[in-house]
């Protein structure tokens, strides 16, 4: 049986289709909001306490976030931030670096005069490159920073003692990094520093002096050098670098807080005394 509507009703809807419909053209932004393909790409975050529990476990973009993080740990005072700038260092790094990619080529003697057209005609190229630079010897300070902040709060210790060794990991592949870095001007610098660089560690015992060649591709710092450098630099060392890093967070995440686990066990202890 259908049920007929009346001149109210047929007013109501009619008022409700214009309503909106100007909505739709003063705010298109909130109407799209409203809409089952925004709410399919950007999911809204629950309301409830077990819900917004469960979204790192559902969410691709929040599952390396812990579920639960101590009051402590957010606090400026605790941890510096340290491990965070390292992070925000290295996206500076990456997209700095890719800019300069496009007006380097890594052989000789172009590399040189790539740098002093960076310096000179490319815009914002000056800026960039001196941005790379800093942001490169900023973070190793950080990064060692950083070690040492984890090392005088203990949260190097169980069950986080395999996340150190990836910490110890980041902290060898900044340093080579800045060190493949260095040679790409081809300067008179790059150039010498480069030299006592590998010949320092060409005399580490027994693969020492392999490994020095094996970096060089020969004997001397040549355009082989500079090719293996620039690979190594670019492709090799960021892609390692990305990969521990996602595995360091992931630690973070399933092994918890050692500020955490200080407060859990803090009234234990008070009260035992």
């Amino acid at each position: 049986m259908k049920l007929e509507e009346g001149p109210q009703q047929g007013k109501v809807g009619v008022r409700s289709r214009t309503s909106t419909f100007i909505r739709s053209l003063v705010r298109p932004g909130e109407m799209f909001r409203e809409t089952e393909i925004y709410g399919s790409m950007v999911r809204r975050p629950p309301t409830s306490l077990p819900g917004r529990a469960t979204t790192p476990n559902v969410n691709f973009f929040f599952h390396v976030y812990p579920v639960r993080i101590p009051r402590k740990v957010l606090s400026l005072r605790s941890t510096g931030r340290l491990g965070f700038i390292s992070a925000v260092l290295f996206v500076i790094l990456l997209v700095s670096g890719t800019y300069l990619m496009f007006f380097y080529r890594p052989q000789t003697p172009d590399a040189y005069f790539d740098m002093h057209t960076i310096h000179t005609s490319v815009v914002f190229g000056q800026f960039t490159r001196n941005l790379h630079r800093w942001s490169a010897q900023l973070m190793i300070v950080v990064v060692v920073a950083h070690m040492i902040r984890v090392y005088v709060s203990g949260a190097y210790k169980a069950p986080r003692q395999f996340n150190w060794v990836l910490g110890m990991g980041l902290l060898l592949l900044t340093l080579g990094l800045s060190f493949t870095g260095y040679l790409l001007p081809w300067d008179q610098l790059a150039l010498w520093a480069v030299t006592v660089g590998t010949n320092i560690a060409g005399f580490a015992p027994v693969v020492g002096e392999k490994f020095r060649q094996a970096l060089l591709g020969g004997t001397d710092v040549t355009n082989v050098a500079l090719l293996r450098f620039y690979v190594l630099h670019v492709y090799v060392l960021p892609a390692m670098a990305l990969m521990m890093l996602g595995v360091h967070l992931w630690r973070v995440r399933k092994d918890g807080f050692a500020v955490g686990d200080r407060e859990e066990f803090a009234p234990a202890e008070a009260s035992d005394e």
